[in-house]
C-alpha cells in the first residue's frame, strides 16, 4: 500500500492524470462543437403567422421560408371555407429550418349529420340536443296542444323531418310547438255567405283551421265563391269548439 502512495507522488503519475484530463476534455469539447454544428445551435426563423390565410397563400410562405407542412381539416359554419383556421406550432415560435408546421383548415364542404329524434322534447331540450349535432334552430310556431313548448314537428327547407335522416351540418331547423291550450274551448264562427279568404281570416282569428272543402255544382271563380254550409255548424246559436278543430265547408257559385 505504501508503494501506491508513494507512486502517486511520482512525476509520471502526474503526467498520466495530466494527459487522461486532456484528453477527456479534448472529446468533450469536439463532441460540443460537432454537435453545435450538426443542430446549427443559434440557427433558426421565427414561425410566420399564417392563421388566416387562404391555404395556398399560407403553403407559399412556408415553402418560401423552408418549412414543411401537413394539412388537416376541420368545418366550423361561420368561416369561409379553405382558410387556416390554426397552426402548430404557434407564430413567432422560433424553429430550424425545414421543421413541419401543422396546419388544420376550414373544409369547403359542410359534413353530413343524422337529425336527432327531438320529436316531443321540450324547446331547451331541443335546441341542447340540436347543437350538440351542429344543427340550427330557425323559426318557431305554435299551435294548439295540451302540451306546452314541446316539439310537435321539424321542418328542413319547408318539408318535415324525421329522426335519422341525413342533413348537412349548420342546416337551420324549423320548429312547431305545442301551445299549451289545446282543451281550450272557442266559440264558432258563422262562416255562410261569406268567401273562402275571409273564412280563413276568421277562422284564424278564431284559433281554428279549415278542414275539408267540398263544392255544390261546378265553381267557375273560387274567389267569388261563397260558403253555403259548414260542419260543425252553428246552428241556430254559438256553440263552442277546441282550439284548433278543423271546420269543413261547402262553397257555391250560386247565391243562397
Amino acid at each position: 500500500m505504501s508503494n501506491f502512495f508513494a507512486y502517486l507522488k511520482t512525476r509520471s503519475f502526474r503526467n498520466n492524470l495530466i494527459a487522461a484530463l486532456c484528453t477527456v476534455a479534448a472529446i468533450l469539447l469536439i463532441a460540443f462543437f460537432s454537435l453545435r454544428y450538426y443542430t446549427k445551435h443559434g440557427e433558426g426563423m421565427d414561425v410566420p403567422t399564417v392563421k388566416g390565410l387562404t391555404i395556398s397563400q399560407a403553403i407559399s410562405k412556408l415553402e418560401e421560408m423552408g418549412l414543411r407542412y401537413e394539412i388537416d381539416s376541420v368545418y366550423i359554419m361561420d368561416k369561409p371555407p379553405g382558410v387556416v383556421t390554426d397552426q402548430d406550432p404557434d407564430a413567432g415560435t422560433f424553429v430550424k429550418q425545414n421543421r413541419t408546421i401543422y396546419l388544420t383548415i376550414n373544409a369547403t364542404q359542410a359534413p353530413n349529420v343524422k337529425f336527432p329524434d327531438i320529436e316531443f322534447k321540450s324547446l331547451r331540450e331541443a335546441q341542447a340536443m340540436l347543437e350538440s349535432y351542429r344543427l340550427k334552430v330557425g323559426d318557431t310556431t305554435y299551435k294548439p296542444d295540451v302540451s306546452r313548448d314541446v316539439v310537435l314537428e321539424a321542418f328542413f327547407g319547408g318539408q318535415p323531418i324525421k329522426a335519422g335522416e341525413v342533413l348537412p351540418t349548420g342546416s337551420r331547423i324549423n320548429l312547431t310547438l305545442g301551445d299549451g291550450r289545446g282543451n281550450e274551448e272557442v266559440e264558432l264562427p258563422n262562416l255562410i255567405g261569406i268567401t273562402l279568404d275571409e273564412a280563413r281570416f276568421s277562422l284564424k282569428g278564431s284559433m281554428l283551421n279549415l278542414g275539408a272543402i267540398s263544392s255544390d255544382g261546378i265553381i267557375t271563380d273560387t274567389a267569388t265563391a261563397v260558403i253555403i254550409a259548414q260542419f260543425p255548424s252553428t246552428a241556430d246559436s254559438l256553440i263552442k269548439v277546441k282550439i284548433g278543430s278543423p271546420v269543413s265547408v261547402t262553397i257555391s257559385n250560386k247565391k243562397q
